[in-house]
């Protein structure tokens, strides 16, 4: 781990849906720490759950069992949400999720808006941040306008619009082609050196899983359950060239002999 404290505590947290006959085990009881600073990828086939923790993780659903803490505060009580907890959270999804009727920097801004914030203050937040993410110059245009790669930063700098300690992502490039995904990455690589931030991310890329992770939680099939960590240590910052090296094709090696075995 890079960090020196805990950002995300998970303790014995499970996930049934339904009731009764029909009920549903999606994620059996599970045990995991996230330092701050650390970069985490949920790695696992379809249906393991992955998805489904993020969404703990990230105050979307309710743990049936367990207890869930971010930055050392319980995040659910009496099954409502704490605020305190829920503020140190942003999220992106694989759908960028912007407002079509609002600028890019006023998608970003929104967040902002909600909580009162001045329209000076947060337009000046809004430019800080697309500059941060690489669209600076688009603040104006209308989210339309951007390719699938630019609504993708525009998504990650609504997340950011607030400056929570943690971002959790749920496969924020799938939708991307090959080329502007591999930009993705590297463009996440240097935002997270930049924001010191704790990231979450769920993928079905082992490539794309190796070359961001400080380490990798592989899943196994429902109900997920964690099979296996592996810490990535190859030094940062990585290029794409390091795809290429032994360490890494040795651990994308293990992890896709390791998928076959529990798929």
């Amino acid at each position: 781990m890079t960090g020196t404290s805990t950002a995300i505590e998970l303790a014995r947290i499970e996930k049934w849906f339904g009731s009764g006959d029909d009920a549903v085990h999606a994620l059996a009881p599970t045990n995991l720490d996230v330092a701050e600073g650390e970069l985490v990828v949920l790695l696992g086939p379809s249906g393991c759950g992955k998805t489904t923790l993020l969404r703990m993780i990230g105050g979307l659903l309710e743990p049936t069992l367990g207890l869930l803490k971010v930055g050392h505060k319980e995040l659910w009580s009496n099954g409502n949400r704490q605020g305190q907890a829920l503020s140190e959270l942003g999220m992106v999804f694989q759908d960028a999720n912007l407002f079509p009727w609002l600028s890019v920097e006023d998608n970003i801004a929104l967040p902002l808006e909600l909580k009162g914030m001045g329209k000076a203050e947060r337009r000046e937040r809004a430019r800080e941040l697309t500059k941060l993410v690489g669209i600076s110059g688009f603040e104006k245009r209308w989210t339309r306008e951007l390719s699938g790669g630019m609504r993708q930063r525009a998504a990650i700098a609504r997340a950011l619009s607030y400056n929570p300690k943690i971002l959790l992502m749920d496969e924020p490039f799938g939708a991307l082609d090959a080329m502007t995904r591999d930009t993705m990455n590297l463009e996440l690589q240097r935002i997270w050196t930049e924001t010191k931030k704790t990231i979450v991310l769920v993928t079905h890329s082992i490539s794309e899983a190796v070359f961001l992770a400080d380490r990798i939680v592989l899943l196994s099939p429902r109900p997920g359950r964690i099979d296996t960590i592996i810490n990535v240590t190859m030094p940062r910052p990585r290029s794409l060239d390091v795809q290429a090296t032994p360490e890494f094709q040795d651990i994308a090696r293990t992890l896709r002999h390791r998928l076959t075995e529990i798929s």
